[in-house]
């Protein structure tokens, strides 16, 4: 079977399917088995690489392939992924505490004269810190340069100069650092980028998946953090810093029994949310003046839950700290792909907004740019609460 044909978009197209409908309802739909070695790696989510591909050929033919019309292998599926410009994993994709892990250890040490370089793991440790109360995700570069500075002075190898554009642009090229709101490619960490950085005043931040796996599990922070103290401080963090950047220090392998029941509720409220789907609830109506699609309470339970009372646009500019009468956050759960387009009622597309948030969605200039950004935020964030707290 010839796939040359299929095109980056139509895998792209294959993709927003499965968003759409879920992961479950998709292989189901097609007729495909979950993947075992090669998997599909876009936007923080794992995909099913065989599934997408035999979805996305119906672009060249009209038709959907089935599964056994072609092989899932290295040299079909994985070639033409690669060819399109898409990430393929060989093997089952880590769990996120692993992957986060092998993600540290992998970074560079680059050495200087007073030992190991820590531009990167201090500013990974604001990162975090900013993770651990919960504020925005993605950070304005000017900001970013102004808390930066001092704490790489401070923290820094006594010979280093602070400059914290080398080490936002070096975790830019990672999985664990995602930059917006900048045109053309990232230079490379080398050179003088700080005239780049101050021409287009990025927003940058922990990866959602990373960013989500840290605020919701103690354990992770703290296999983090320890994780950074042996590469690169000589065996802990300094207690200083860990207080400047807003840490405490962690006991590695210790979960909280929050961290375990947020979870497990979480997972509970997703499954019957998708037992809802599977019976058809989700395609019925209410009828007032004019059909509406129904919309699930237990999606919605699951998004407040998952948002720890915090707006979840990564790049909100202010979080209202009142709450209602009743002591609630003042979040609005709504559907990044309207419901009542008949977008899929499901935590995975859905996220808990301030009301100034959920107004520049619905009606803002940028609300093209922001939906895009909100569905890549909505999946990992779904994503990270999805797997087992000790993975």
């Amino acid at each position: 079977m010839d796939l040359s044909a299929i095109t980056r978009e139509a895998v792209l197209e294959a993709i927003g399917e499965c968003d759409r409908l879920g992961r479950g309802r998709f292989l189901e739909e097609y007729g495909f088995d979950p993947a075992r070695r090669y998997s599909l790696h876009y936007n923080g989510v794992f995909y099913d690489s065989k599934a997408v591909v035999g979805v996305a050929y119906r672009s060249v033919a009209g038709r959907p392939l089935s599964a056994r019309e072609f092989s899932g292998g290295r040299q079909t599926v994985g070639r033409l992924l690669t060819r399109l410009g898409f990430e393929v994993i060989h093997d089952e994709p880590l769990p996120p505490l692993q992957r986060l892990i092998a993600q540290l250890q992998a970074l560079r040490v680059d050495s200087t004269a007073d030992g190991p370089a820590r531009h990167q793991p201090i500013t990974l440790l604001w990162a975090l810190g900013r993770a651990a109360h919960r504020k925005p995700r993605l950070v304005p570069w000017n900001a970013a340069h102004s808390e930066l500075r001092g704490l790489l002075r401070e923290y820094g190898q006594p010979r280093s100069r602070p400059r914290p554009e080398f080490p936002i642009i070096a975790l830019a090229h990672t999985e664990l650092w995602e930059m917006h709101g900048h045109t053309g490619d990232i230079p490379a960490a080398h050179g003088e980028p700080l005239g780049w950085m101050e021409e287009h005043d990025p927003h940058s931040g922990l990866s959602p998946w990373v960013y989500e796996l840290t605020v919701s599990s103690e354990e992770a922070r703290g296999e983090a953090v320890a994780e950074i103290g042996r590469r690169f401080f000589g065996g802990t963090v300094p207690r200083a810093l860990l207080h400047e950047v807003g840490l405490r220090p962690v006991r590695a392998n210790r979960l909280t029994r929050q961290d375990v029941g947020d979870r497990e509720v979480y997972q509970r409220l997703c499954r019957s949310v998708e037992d809802a789907e599977s019976r058809g609830d989700h395609d019925r109506t209410s009828r007032t003046t004019s059909e509406r699609p129904v919309r699930s309470a237990s999606a919605v339970e699951a998004v407040l839950l998952r948002s720890l009372g915090r707006c979840e646009n990564p790049v909100c500019a202010g979080q209202p700290d009142d709450v209602t009468d009743r002591g609630k956050p003042l979040l609005e759960v709504d559907h990044i792909e309207d419901r009542a387009s008949w977008g899929r009622d499901h935590p995975s597309q859905m996220i808990a907004l301030c009301p100034n948030c959920h107004a520049i969605k619905t009606r803002g200039r940028t609300r093209d740019q922001l939906r895009e950004l909100l569905l890549a935020e909505a999946r990992s964030r779904h994503t990270a609460w999805e797997s087992p707290a000790r993975s």
